[in-house]
């Protein structure tokens, strides 16, 4: 601390310092605010339902809006499909071909397509939510961090699904089987952005999915349909031609960004915190004296 002067009412300077105590208050109030911040709470349902309504929302507008880069778009396709041949993994247009010549396999993968993304993700988060309070937060901010690092993706990296490839000889099949099984094709595809497949979301939120439920569930076939969620997700995404083997590549990236993120803030990841929250503890006070009667 700085030394100052003060003039005593003899006329006399005398050096004096400034109290610590002040900042040692300020910094201190600053990592209680922080602790707090970090210290997982019961989540509040109403607030929760609102959140997520609006971040879905949000991330629903942002996806939408980012422009429509067409001939970027399939010039990166282009590109993927080349490097996915040079590492000879360039088969998704076999997998298309295939699964569509079973025609009720592809409509379940269609519908598996436009529903499960939403209801299993739902689903979890009411899981956490009522059986893992404690780790409801952290494990809801790697989801928000994933889907926010994904918007990124979509403005800088626009990329066409195979079966939007000009002679990719890629069969969209939702189209051929008129089913309901995609905001990309169909009636619905001018309300969503078709030039937004890498990185796949799909695969981001249904591997989130699964590394929960085989982190937390308890019972051993749980762990495994936990694992195989995300699997089954990666086979329909490709089934369906709205990927390629890369787009989820991708997403498993924005994943992991995800837990990066939720990792420094909390110190540990999601799901080594504990699974309950601890009561709070009444503030004790201390008994009134009682007053003296008057004389």
């Amino acid at each position: 601390m700085g030394e100052m002067t003060v003039t005593t009412l003899e006329g006399r300077q005398r050096p004096t310092t400034t109290s610590p105590i002040a900042g040692a208050e300020d910094d201190r109030n600053g990592r209680n605010l922080l602790r707090r911040l970090r210290t997982p709470r019961r989540p509040r349902l109403w607030f929760e339902i609102l959140l997520i309504a609006v971040s879905y929302w949000t991330y629903s507008l942002i996806r939408n809006a980012v422009p429509e880069q067409k001939a970027a778009a399939l010039r990166n396709a282009d590109w993927i499909w080349d490097v996915e041949q040079h590492l000879g993994i360039a088969v998704e247009r076999s997998v298309n071909h295939a699964v569509d010549s079973v025609t009720w396999l592809i409509v379940g993968m269609n519908y598996y397509y436009a529903t499960l993304h939403f209801i299993v993700t739902l689903g979890v988060l009411v899981w956490l939510y009522r059986c893992h309070p404690g780790r409801y937060a952290a494990t809801r901010l790697v989801l928000f961090a994933t889907t926010a690092v994904a918007l990124l993706g979509y403005y800088l990296y626009p990329l066409a699904p195979p079966r939007l490839v000009p002679g990719g000889d890629f069969i969209d099949t939702v189209v051929v089987h008129n089913t309901w099984g995609s905001m990309a094709s169909g009636d619905l595809k001018n309300m969503s952005n078709q030039y937004a497949a890498m990185p796949s979301m799909h695969i981001g939120w249904s591997l989130w999915c699964g590394l929960t439920i085989f982190a937390l569930a308890s019972v051993p076939w749980v762990k495994v349909l936990g694992l195989l969620y995300p699997t089954a997700t990666l086979i329909v995404i490709v089934a369906t031609a709205n990927h390629f083997w890369l787009d989820a590549v991708g997403g498993m990236i924005c994943l992991a960004f995800g837990y990066t993120v939720a990792r420094l803030w909390y110190g540990k990841l999601p799901y080594q915190l504990p699974q309950l929250v601890p009561e709070s503890t009444p503030r004790r006070t201390s008994p009134r004296r009682p007053r003296e009667p008057a004389a």
